[in-house]
């Protein structure tokens, strides 16, 4: 790649290089930035075949399989060379065409593949078999020398998984348990799943215990279950300090004695002799007012 980006500029290849090195890296974890990544480099040196063939495995890794085949057919024209086949021919399946997949898997070219790409082809055209309905030419189709092998290879974990799962397809449990079981084996990258596929035919769930979710409903069971029945609350009696009687005096506040109001008194009551206090106006008739008489003649 270093190579074919001599034919830039410097500063141009500094450039696309940069870009390149992301679309690497991002691939596997983030597919969309890394296809971010390599359609600027696309832009830059459309004219690279390691451009175009960068452009195209991340056009495939976020399922743009139109745009994936057009980049992997112009890589190969600029090159000549046929290892980029079996991938062009999943996007044939990715695009709802595999009997296009399948006829692709019969041409002259997988010949020149080595026995990576040729173990390729024969996954790619198994899965071909099965998006056809024909489960149990899957089957047959996988059954090679390359999977009788013991040796273990970096392609050997994919094969055996395909081989396993084409079993299970077709109803052959066990023996779709067993070449899960080899799959694991040599799977020493982790790229299956074939652990998880296992426990599933043993019957066995695995929980996500980092899954906050799960996490927040198993605390939520949890308190539910040993939360003690609420209690009755009881009535307590604080003890308070009486207070004594002079703080209880001093603390009560002084009864204020009711204001008199200015009573509007009536002349007539206000006027009264001084030495009877009777009113004036008091009537005495002329026989208690006459001493002289005797009483007789009152």
């Amino acid at each position: 790649m270093r190579q074919e980006l001599m034919s830039l500029p410097k500063t141009l290849a500094d450039d696309v290089a940069k870009n390149l090195v992301m679309v690497a890296k991002l691939l596997d974890t983030e597919p969309e930035q890394a296809y971010e990544y390599a359609r600027v480099a696309l832009r830059l040196a459309s004219r690279v075949a390691a451009v175009r063939e960068a452009a195209g495995f991340a056009s495939y890794a976020v399922g743009k399989y139109a745009e994936a085949l057009a980049e992997f057919r112009a890589a190969r024209r600029m090159t000549g060379n046929s290892e980029l086949w079996p991938v062009m021919a999943d996007c044939e399946r990715g695009m709802g065409r595999p009997e296009r997949a399948l006829a692709m898997a019969g041409e002259p070219e997988v010949q020149k593949l080595d026995r990576a790409g040729q173990v390729e082809m024969r996954l790619v055209a198994a899965g071909a078999r099965r998006d056809m309905g024909q489960a149990e030419a899957a089957v047959v189709t996988l059954q090679s020398q390359e999977l009788a092998s013991h040796s273990v290879q970096p392609w050997t974990a994919r094969l055996r998984y395909a081989y396993a799962d084409a079993l299970l397809a077709v109803g052959r449990e066990a023996e779709a348990r067993e070449w899960f079981a080899k799959a694991l084996e040599a799977d020493q990258g982790g790229t299956t799943d074939a652990s998880d596929r296992l426990a599933e035919l043993d019957g066995v769930e695995f929980v996500d215990a980092l899954d906050p979710d799960e996490a927040v409903q198993d605390e939520a069971e949890t308190a539910t279950a040993e939360e003690p029945e609420a209690e009755e609350p009881r009535a307590e009696t604080v003890p308070v300090d009486e207070p004594q009687a002079d703080e209880i005096k001093a603390d009560e506040p002084q009864a204020e004695e009711p204001a008199v109001e200015d009573a509007e008194v009536s002349e007539e009551d206000a006027d009264v002799t001084h030495d009877g206090d009777l009113p004036r106006d008091a009537e005495v008739s002329e026989d208690d007012a006459d001493p002289s008489r005797d009483a007789d003649d009152r």
